[in-house]
């Protein structure tokens, strides 16, 4: 049986080439994926030719071709999603069983394709700012897949006033339709001022951006910063940050946060519960063939949709 996987080659073109079946450990399933979902930082990280060893892709989902070994873990023939720290882009793939989560029949893969990376890391930013009942939180950067779910997330979790700050005034109504009681349009998250202060800032874009919401933060509030979309260095007045006392900024990099905590898997199960019973909705901007991947690549990395891609494996490798 023959596997194929997307590769970085000259000039960063992302191409599909053949390989080997997966070796799977005792403690990994292999799944035939069906879907996978893209993300800025496996392309940016692709892109930069520092791993040139590393193949790109974070989420999938499909079905366990291969139970694990140890007997553990999904069966053969169950639906799943999954998250790996690399290489889910491929046709198969062999996951660690607590990096996945069975998925319900009324869950597509698309649907489910979308959950891992962005849905987590939103999933590990909100947590950040405890219980939100009643609270006041602002996500910066809200029209991506991590913005997107944080609007959906924090809302439902019941915070009183969710802001989503926007470059362009066309996502508004999608930020809306998200759970965004307001929104904040432009390059600067200002217009958002008079809503605050905020107890918790998502924030994904850096820079000017999160420079200008620290200085938004209500006493004790955090900021959680898991992206730099600007691509621009911070510089801000520490002053305006601290002077609300017991502020704090704290990073997410999603791998280090599953680190410390019991895997992917539990946490995916939330999210798959979430979107079986449609308290959360991936907002997906492009549905389309794998084969594409390098088109919609670039159009990602161009800003030129807002919310997830998600491209599907079709053929046959043995026909």
């Amino acid at each position: 049986m023959a596997n194929e996987a997307v590769v970085v080659e000259a000039g960063d073109r992302l191409l599909i080439r053949s390989f080997e079946m997966p070796r799977p450990r005792d403690d990994e399933a292999v799944v035939r994926v069906e879907a996978f979902s893209l993300n800025r930082g496996e392309v940016r990280r692709a892109w930069s030719g520092s791993e040139v060893s590393w193949r790109p892709g974070y989420d999938l989902a499909g079905t366990v071709l291969r139970a694990a070994a140890t007997g553990i873990g999904p069966r053969e023939g169950t639906r799943v999603v999954g998250l790996v720290p690399q290489g889910s882009w491929a046709r198969y793939v062999a996951v660690p069983i607590d990096s996945l989560a069975a998925l319900p029949p009324i869950t597509s893969t698309t649907t489910a394709a979308t959950l891992p990376t962005a849905g987590l890391t939103a999933y590990y930013a909100l947590k950040q700012g405890g219980l939100l009942l009643g609270k006041r939180v602002l996500v910066t950067g809200a029209s991506g897949g991590v913005g997107d779910f944080a609007l959906q997330m924090a809302r439902r979790a019941g915070a009183a006033v969710v802001v989503a700050q926007l470059r362009r005034a066309s996502h508004e109504a999608a930020a809306l339709a998200a759970g965004a009681t307001a929104v904040a349009i432009g390059d600067s998250p200002a217009p958002a001022r008079s809503l605050g202060p905020f107890d918790l800032i998502v924030d994904g874009v850096n820079g000017a951006v999160l420079a200008q919401a620290l200085e938004m933060l209500a006493p004790g509030g955090v900021c959680a910063t898991y992206g730099s979309a600007a691509g621009e260095r911070l510089d801000f007045d520490l002053r305006r940050f601290f002077r609300s006392g017991r502020t704090s900024l704290r990073g997410i990099a999603l791998f280090e946060e599953l680190r410390h905590d019991d895997g992917p898997g539990p946490a995916l199960a939330r999210l798959v519960a979430l979107a079986a019973s449609g308290d959360i909705r991936p907002r997906i901007a492009i549905e389309d063939s794998w084969q594409q991947i390098d088109r919609i690549a670039r159009a990602l990395m161009a800003r030129d949709f807002a919310g997830k891609a998600v491209l599907r494996i079709d053929g046959d490798p043995t026909a």
